[in-house]
């Protein structure tokens, strides 16, 4: 029987480390397989890969007028390069040929999108994982045909305007969000979310994994979406997910995420400051007292227009005592296990606060 050029090997080594393939039962290893074979045309990348949806009124421009903007002079190489991007575009049907005068302004759309650690706790009680990756994500969701002239753009040959939505579109994250969401339906908070295209199905059991993982496959797979098989994470125990790792209701920052922090030169401009310290806040919840920590380095960011040009902050800098103090002590705490226990909401929580002249700080705790 043939599935889809998928093979029990080629699941191996694109699915699971060797320790957690061969640390699972072998009824288990047939069971995800049948899944997969079930499945199989999700990762047929042979196939034309556009889903049941069209996203409507993605690119609102109100009464405005269309606007126009020439396109820039490349290099000789640099148009070969977009030449063959244009041709590869349009052969996929992701482009089109244009008339459209437009190049647009946006209106903002208000689909919320998921705050991360919102996701993170809805994993207290989750044991088995898998997270999956759209290939192409946006360019497998149509544009309604009203909408596609305003996402014109110009070559020096021809003139181009997308049929699917195209990346970098202000619009294009909320409006990939809802369709996501509608998909996964009555799913989400269940036993799956989606940040964007990076979704995860979360389970506290094997059979229960089985059960969830078909249930989601399945309706990819009746919106017709199409999945990268390299990037996708299936039924695994610890897992790398929207920049964290995750394992057995534990939370670390990404590893890699941390070296390149932890590897960081000392700043010698305010950009390079300003950058460092904001890198290192999106960890804060790791780093005991941050605010108070890195309280120095802020006074590197910008606060009036001048400070903002690229001239100021581009322009040499030597670091403070404090400042280098703090960007010491930051890098140091980084080399430690950071790690966090996912809140776990059947149990008591107690609350601990401490402020002094630059900073308040609060520590959520819980017994296990």
């Amino acid at each position: 029987m043939k599935h889809n050029n998928i093979n029990g090997m080629f699941v191996k080594n694109h699915f699971y480390p060797e320790m957690i393939y061969n640390n699972i039962y072998t009824k288990q290893r047939q069971q995800l397989q049948n899944i997969l074979w079930k499945y199989g045309k999700l990762f047929d990348l042979r196939q034309p890969f556009t889903i049941k949806a069209t996203v409507h009124n993605a690119i609102e421009t109100g009464t405005h007028p269309p606007t126009y903007t020439s396109p820039y002079r490349v290099s000789y190489k640099d148009e070969q390069i977009q030449r063959d991007e244009i041709d590869k575009l349009l052969k996929q049907g992701i482009i089109e040929e244009s008339i459209s005068p437009w190049s647009p302004p946006i209106v903002l759309d208000a689909f919320p999108m998921p705050r991360i650690y919102d996701i993170f706790d809805h994993l207290s009680q989750a044991e088995y994982y898998t997270t999956i990756d759209f290939k192409s994500g946006y360019f497998q969701v149509g544009l309604d045909p009203k909408d596609r002239p305003k996402t014109a753009f110009s070559t020096r040959d021809q003139h181009y305007q997308f049929t699917v939505l195209p990346q970098g579109v202000t619009n294009g994250p909320p409006a990939f969000q809802l369709i996501v969401s509608q998909i996964l339906g009555s799913t989400r908070w269940q036993y799956s979310l989606a940040s964007l295209d990076d979704v995860i199905i979360y389970s506290t059991t094997f059979n229960q994994h089985l059960h969830h993982l078909n249930d989601i496959l399945n309706r990819l797979n009746d919106a017709n979406f199409c999945l990268n098989i390299n990037k996708c994470q299936i039924a695994q125990t610890a897992i790398d997910y929207l920049g964290h790792h995750i394992e057995h209701s534990n939370i670390r920052p990404n590893a890699d995420n941390i070296r390149a922090l932890i590897e960081t030169q000392q700043p010698t401009t305010a950009k390079e400051a300003v950058r460092f310290v904001k890198a290192t806040e999106y960890h804060r919840k790791f780093i005991p007292a941050f605010s108070t920590i890195a309280q120095p380095l802020h006074q590197y960011a910008p606060r009036t227009k001048e400070q903002r040009s690229k001239k100021s902050q581009a322009t040499p800098i030597t670091l403070s005592d404090d400042a280098l103090d703090a960007f010491n002590k930051l890098k140091k705490i980084l080399t430690n296990d950071l790690i966090l226990r996912i809140p776990d909401k059947n149990l008591p929580f107690k609350i601990q606060t401490d402020a002094s002249k630059i900073g308040i700080e609060a520590v959520l705790m819980q017994t296990h």
